[in-house]
Protein backbone atom coordinates (compact mmCIF):
# COMPACT_ATOMS: atom_id res chain seq x y z
CA UNK A 1 0.00 0.00 0.00
CA UNK A 2 1.66 3.36 -1.08
CA UNK A 3 0.81 5.58 2.28
CA UNK A 4 2.24 8.38 3.92
CA UNK A 5 2.20 8.96 7.58
CA UNK A 6 0.68 12.37 9.45
CA UNK A 7 2.81 13.89 12.11
CA UNK A 8 0.98 12.30 14.59
CA UNK A 9 1.40 8.73 13.48
CA UNK A 10 5.34 9.38 13.11
CA UNK A 11 5.28 10.78 16.62
CA UNK A 12 3.68 7.61 18.06
CA UNK A 13 5.45 5.17 15.98
CA UNK A 14 8.85 6.56 17.09
CA UNK A 15 7.58 7.06 20.61
CA UNK A 16 6.10 3.83 20.91
CA UNK A 17 9.38 1.77 19.07
CA UNK A 18 7.24 0.47 16.16
CA UNK A 19 9.29 -0.76 13.89
CA UNK A 20 7.95 0.17 10.07
CA UNK A 21 8.20 -3.47 8.98
CA UNK A 22 5.32 -3.78 10.98
CA UNK A 23 3.83 -1.33 9.73
CA UNK A 24 4.34 -2.75 6.37
CA UNK A 25 3.81 -6.37 7.00
CA UNK A 26 0.45 -5.07 8.88
CA UNK A 27 -0.61 -3.08 5.85
CA UNK A 28 0.36 -5.27 3.01
CA UNK A 29 -1.64 -8.23 4.65
CA UNK A 30 -3.94 -7.73 7.63
CA UNK A 31 -5.65 -10.28 9.22
CA UNK A 32 -8.86 -7.54 9.66
CA UNK A 33 -9.96 -5.11 8.08
CA UNK A 34 -12.68 -2.39 10.07
CA UNK A 35 -14.13 0.11 9.06
CA UNK A 36 -14.85 3.23 11.56
CA UNK A 37 -16.51 6.41 10.68
CA UNK A 38 -15.64 6.32 6.87
CA UNK A 39 -11.99 5.32 8.16
CA UNK A 40 -10.10 1.81 7.78
CA UNK A 41 -7.99 0.20 10.58
CA UNK A 42 -5.92 -2.32 9.53
CA UNK A 43 -4.96 -4.96 12.26
CA UNK A 44 -3.16 -7.77 12.98
CA UNK A 45 -1.77 -9.82 15.74
CA UNK A 46 2.14 -9.48 16.42
CA UNK A 47 4.84 -10.47 18.72
CA UNK A 48 7.26 -7.76 20.14
CA UNK A 49 9.97 -8.30 22.60
CA UNK A 50 8.29 -11.53 23.55
CA UNK A 51 5.00 -10.59 24.04
CA UNK A 52 1.54 -10.89 21.82
CA UNK A 53 -0.07 -7.53 21.03
CA UNK A 54 -2.39 -6.38 18.55
CA UNK A 55 -1.46 -3.80 16.19
CA UNK A 56 -4.12 -0.90 14.60
CA UNK A 57 -3.38 1.07 11.94
CA UNK A 58 -6.16 3.54 11.17
CA UNK A 59 -5.75 5.02 7.96
CA UNK A 60 -7.91 7.52 5.59
CA UNK A 61 -8.53 5.82 2.76
CA UNK A 62 -10.00 9.20 0.89
CA UNK A 63 -6.76 10.67 -0.34
CA UNK A 64 -3.73 9.61 -2.46
CA UNK A 65 -1.31 8.05 -1.38
CA UNK A 66 -3.37 6.52 1.81
CA UNK A 67 -2.81 8.83 5.15
CA UNK A 68 -1.96 7.38 8.40
CA UNK A 69 -3.78 9.27 11.10
CA UNK A 70 -2.09 6.50 14.33
CA UNK A 71 -0.77 3.48 14.87
CA UNK A 72 -0.61 1.82 18.91
CA UNK A 73 -0.29 -1.18 20.00
CA UNK A 74 -2.42 -3.33 22.90
CA UNK A 75 -2.50 -6.06 24.92
CA UNK A 76 -6.41 -5.90 24.96
CA UNK A 77 -6.16 -7.50 22.11
CA UNK A 78 -10.07 -9.42 22.89
CA UNK A 79 -11.56 -6.34 23.16
CA UNK A 80 -10.78 -4.98 19.57
CA UNK A 81 -10.44 -8.61 17.50
CA UNK A 82 -13.80 -8.77 15.98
Amino acid sequence: MNYVLSNHAAEKIKRRKIPIDFIDSVLNDPQQILENDGFLTYQSKIEKDNKEYLLKIFVNPYVNPNLIITVYLTNKISKYWK
